[in-house]
């Protein structure tokens, strides 16, 4: 231990000697080798008094030394200072061994080359391993290229293609080129795009493994085609995600790929021993079918060849079932339904399909079994070929898709669709049997001023309450449906007579008239009910409902919480309201409405302070119609928007013009409110005319206030901003409230003209009058009374206190060319 320890050289040397899996030696600077070790000589079976003095080359094969590849090695290992390559070696023996090697110059302490230290090592088994698998990835790379079947990709972790197959490029029609580095979800509708299902795949894939799916993608020209899509994460040995593997099968043309696949599994089953490795391709195929795929001898009735689907559904997967046939390794139940579908396939020609509910392992199920028979004449062999494919979500979907094509979401009650449906059958059945069909349309009272007041949420409730006291008035053969909002319709088939409906209606009135209680609220509300019966004449059911509903609108338009029967004059009146609206909209097209103006003057002096802006129709026919006759009818049918704008920029207009500052007042309706835009209406009136804000004042009824109360008085503070005045109009004939006066700081309250009229022969107008004036005096809120036409009434509303009057005494409406001679 001392002589190692004092001598370097031998320590070295032993340690040298003592490696034996690298080929350690040294090489004079003309490549003769000067030493040799153990590792050497087990490398290359030579021992140190064979090979000491031998050139080197003797380990290079005999063109190698012909190229001086040896000698090249020295001088680059001479002039660099290290060679290093791998290669093949020869041994003694002659064989040859994958070898990788350094070679580096070796300089003495002057700096002279004295040779070089060559280092070899077998990698013999890593070269042929590495080969192996090359020539692996080269076999699976040209498998790969060559299915055109299938589009076989890679993605990476983004989802961008990485590379391309040729079933890729004839499934979606893009060449690698035009389709490498961009998004996979080129492929998916703009609508899956939009829901995000590409991402959803791969998040899945990457979670659980495996993403498997069917659906709609597309083709480079815009074509779309069904696919089964297979996506698997790829990680690399440190177990990182580096993608994703993609398999994308074109199933438009599914039953036959299937029959392709078992022609093709048949040929391979043929040629067994040649085909192996396509058999044991085939069977992954079919395994990935997501159909149960069953083959069984025609004679024998053994099964040939199962795949996993068909051992999930039949319960097969805990015993042999290859050879056997299925009574064998099923239940009774699921045996029996095999040998039918196969004794019936053999009992007809052709493809036969069949859907039926059947208790599998999985639990019920809706299978659509195809079955075929394959006679291989060639092979003599007869084949009954089964494909059962689960159809159960789809007949669930396709159920619940149907129903809610046919029912309102929200109640449960049969939709319009459905009720068209009912009643086409009523009206047939009764051409049969001389039964009468009565239809009913149903309208809630008071239903929208809940809804306003307290949401949608409430409303729906409300509407669910409804919906189940309606159902118990009604006959089991009696069809109820909600058309939309808090319109319901009824068909009633099979009368007797016409009572048997007018008792129903009842009922139903009497049904809802209870209060409702919900969440802590009670509810009062009615229904209006219009009922229309079939006659002599044949109706069709469009019909029946628009006669229903024309005595609907006379039931709300007397009272409400009634209900009417239709008669013809309900027709007529419904055409004379649709000619009067479609001239209504003419009219505003052509300038037809005109506005009239009728003074309003101060109690002291009788000067004019004001005018009163009142639309007129100038129709070409009918001459000069009051908005008595025209004004709800704009309401009814949304036109009232058209109108109050028309209204509201032709009197700033002409306002503008008057060379006077008085005022002018424009009636708003409640309809108008529910315009969002309002108060830009009149912002936009007032900029566009230059009338000045203040000389502008709107006039609401008591109307505004009731219904969404709460958004209004928004809507009038925003209109107040403006500096606007806001006028109460016919105040006290309504649901009048000095809640009112306090919530909203009105400029004006008119009385209206009923208690002007009045009021010298009745003490309780007389009473209103006085306590108006009152409650405005104190209020600092001018007071207009309207329909002044004596003396004696303008005497005792002066003495009352009223600050303004308006009315025939000072001056009847006129156009405005004539406002002056007023």
């Amino acid at each position: 231990m001392t002589l190692v320890a004092e001598n370097p050289d031998v320590m070295y040397r032993l340690l040298v000697q003592s490696v034996v899996d690298y080929a350690i030696y040294m090489l004079t600077p003309e490549g003769i080798v000067a030493n040799w070790n153990s590792g050497a000589q087990r490398a290359k079976q030579y021992r140190a008094e064979e090979i000491v003095g031998q050139h080197f080359s003797v380990f290079y094969c005999a063109e190698e030394r012909a190229r001086h590849v040896p000698m090249s090695g020295l001088e680059t290992a001479r002039a660099t200072g290290r060679f290093e390559a791998q290669g093949w070696r020869v041994r003694k023996d002659g064989s040859v061994f994958w070898a990788d090697v350094v070679i580096d110059a070796v300089h003495d302490d002057q700096g002279e080359l004295i040779g070089f230290a060559k280092i070899t090592r077998d990698c013999t088994r890593q070269r042929q391993a590495e080969l192996a698998q090359h020539e692996q990835e080269r076999h699976f790379r040209l498998l790969v290229q060559g299915v055109t079947d299938y589009a076989i990709y890679m993605l990476d972790v983004d989802g961008h293609v990485v590379n391309w197959n040729a079933g890729a490029e004839r499934a979606k029609g893009y060449q690698a080129a035009e389709i490498v580095g961009q998004h996979f979800s080129v492929f998916y509708t703009p609508d899956d795009r939009t829901h995000g299902l590409p991402q959803q795949g791969l998040a899945t894939a990457r979670r659980e493994g495996r993403f498997e799916a069917e659906g709609i993608r597309l083709r480079k020209d815009g074509t779309h085609f069904w696919t089964h899509v297979v996506i698997m994460p790829i990680h690399d040995d440190d177990g990182q995600l580096i993608g994703f593997s993609k398999v994308t099968r074109d199933i438009t043309e599914r039953r036959a790929a299937e029959l392709e696949v078992l022609k093709a599994k048949e040929l391979a089953e043929r040629y067994s021993e040649k085909m192996a490795g396509l058999s044991r391709f085939l069977d992954s195929v079919i395994g990935s079918i997501p159909a149960s795929v069953i083959v069984q001898d025609a004679g024998t009735r053994e099964i040939l060849l199962v795949n996993e689907q068909a051992q999930r559904l039949f319960g097969l997967h805990d015993q042999p079932m290859i050879g056997r046939q299925a009574q064998d390794c099923m239940s009774p139940v699921l045996a029996g339904y095999i040998d039918e579908q196969t004794r019936q396939c053999l009992s007809h020609s052709g493809l036969r399909q069949t859907e039926d509910r059947l208790r599998t392992t999985i639990g019920p199920r809706v299978l659509r079994t195809k079955t075929l028979r394959r006679v291989d004449q060639e092979a003599q062999a007869d084949y009954v070929l089964l494909i059962a494919e689960d159809v159960t979500d789809e007949i669930a979907a396709r159920e619940q898709i149907h129903h809610m094509a046919h029912h309102d979401a929200l109640t449960g009650l049969a939709n319009r669709t459905l009720l068209h449906e009912q009643l086409g059958t009523a009206l047939k059945d009764s051409a049969s049997h001389s039964r009468r069909v009565a239809t009913l349309c149903l309208d809630l009272d008071k239903f929208k001023n809940i809804n306003d007041a307290f949401g949608h949420a409430f409303g729906d409730k409300l509407l669910r309450a409804v919906a189940e006291r309606l159902r118990g008035v009604l006959r089991e053969e009696d069809t109820l449906a909600r058309l939309g909002g808090d319109e319901f319709a009824i068909v009633l088939p099979r009368l007797e007579q016409a009572d048997d409906a007018y008792r129903t209606a009842r009922r139903i009135i009497d049904c809802i008239a209870p209060a409702f209680l919900m969440d802590g609220h009670t509810f009062l509300i009615g229904v209006s009910i219009g009922i229309a019966f079939t006659g002599d004449a044949q109706l069709s059911g469009d019909q029946l409902l628009i006669h229903a509903d024309m005595a609907l609108y006379e039931a709300k338009r007397n009272g409400r919480n009634r209900y009417e029967v239709f008669h013809q004059n309900m027709a007529e009146a419904a055409q004379r309201r649709r000619t009067m609206e479609i001239d209504l909209r003419k009219a505003l097209h052509l300038g037809q409405l005109q506005l009239y103006y009728q003074p309003i003057v101060g109690i002291d002096d009788t000067r004019i302070t004001g005018y009163e802006a009142l639309m007129r129709w100038q129709h070409p026919s009918k001459g000069l119609i009051m908005p008595l006759d025209f004004i709800a009818l704009a309401e009814e049918t949304g036109l009232i928007h058209e109108v109050g704008t028309r209204a509201l920029n032709l009197a700033c207009q002409e306002a503008c013009t008057w060379d006077t500052e008085q005022s002018v007042a424009v009636n708003l309706s409640p309809a108008q409110f529910k315009n969002r835009e309002l108060v830009n209406i009149i912002q936009l009136a007032l900029n566009d005319s230059g009338l000045a804000p203040h000389r502008l004042e709107l006039e609401i009824t008591e109307s505004v206030l009731l219904e969404n109360s709460e958004e209004n008085i928004q809507t009038l503070r925003a209109l107040k901003a403006l500096g606007v005045g806001i006028a109460l109009d016919d105040f006290g004939t309504g649901y009048s409230s000095l809640g009112y006066l306090r919530s909203f700081p009105f400029d004006r309250i008119k009385i209206d003209k009923s208690f002007v009229h009045e009021m010298d022969h009745s003490r309780e107008a007389m009473s209103i009058i006085r306590a108006i004036t009152g409650i405005s005096s104190s209020l600092l809120i001018k007071t207009t009374a309207e329909g002044v036409e004596t003396q004696e009434q303008f005497a005792r509303l002066k003495a009352e206190g009223c600050s303004h009057l308006q009315g025939y005494l000072f001056g009847r409406p006129v156009p405005v060319s004539e406002r002056k001679r007023s």
